[in-house]
């Protein structure tokens, strides 16, 4: 046992706000350092090094008795702890926080997104979106729900991504996150009412068929309210024909992938 040892750790860690944060920025296994915590375990002479440097002690004096190395921390100037690093990223992350999440309050709640499949051609795909803020962000999950054969347990994809709300367009960014081999934009058109009801705009995309084909669709988001029977609405979501009365016409004309004399990009419309 490493009692000791383990003390004069512990006594480090209490500087910090937490065990995970220690942890996080040594990038060392929770469990493992568990491991250490409880003198059952004394870490390797190079882990030890790294220890001994991120806590500004000397590796000979962590190995002193508690009480010893107790009073030399004490009279000791107070050790700061070193600010974690910031991502490149980070700035630019907030800043895009900051200028793109007002006005998206209004268009929190579930929508059915329903668009002419990119992996199964010539089928409409109707999914569950549902928008919600969190930590002054907003999020949105996006589920497709396909039975690839009758009476087969339904297989669930799960898209996760943010929201923003650019100038007047609303952008959605999302990852597929059970097997992390997609991602899907879709940039939308805001509703100019007070109520909203329905949003069209364009979705971009990697058919999930053997060749993964970048796709663009056009689409439409059914807005279903703030509180719905979720299980109900799954129920109702998966793959269509596309003369199937369970989507309407204007649904089914908003989401044609045809392009007009004149066109020289494939374009969103009203």
């Amino acid at each position: 046992m490493h009692d000791d040892f383990a003390r004069n750790l512990r006594l480090l860690c209490s500087y910090y706000k937490s065990i995970a944060e220690v942890c996080r920025r040594l990038n060392v296994n929770r469990p493992q350092f568990n491991r250490y915590l409880s003198g059952r375990y004394r870490p390797s002479a190079n882990t030890l090094r790294r220890f001994c440097e991120f806590f500004g002690v000397e590796e000979h004096e962590i190995l002193l008795p508690s009480a010893q190395f107790e009073r030399l921390v004490q009279v000791r100037p107070r050790h700061t702890p070193a600010p974690e690093p910031t991502a490149p990223e980070a700035p630019h992350l907030a800043h895009l926080k900051a200028i793109g999440t007002a006005g998206l309050d209004k268009y929190l709640g579930y929508y059915f997104e329903t668009y002419l499949s990119m992996a199964c051609p010539g089928k409409i795909l109707r999914t569950l979106v549902c928008l919600e803020q969190r930590d002054g962000r907003v999020y949105y999950q996006r589920t497709e729900r396909l039975v690839e054969h009758p009476h087969e347990k339904a297989y669930h994809g799960i898209y996760l991504g943010m929201a923003h709300f650019l100038t007047d367009r609303i952008f959605l960014a999302d990852y597929e996150s059970l097997t992390g081999l997609e991602m899907t934009q879709t940039i939308l058109f805001p509703s100019f009412k007070n109520r909203v009801t329905r949003l069209t705009g364009l979705k971009l995309g990697v058919s999930g068929s053997g060749e993964r084909m970048p796709c663009c669709a056009r689409v439409v988001y059914e807005f279903l309210g703030q509180t719905i029977d979720v299980r109900r609405a799954l129920r109702m979501c998966g793959l269509y024909d596309v003369d199937d009365p369970c989507i309407d016409d204007a649904t089914r004309q908003a989401i044609r992938n045809d392009s007009a004399l004149g066109e020289w990009h494939f374009r969103a419309r009203f």
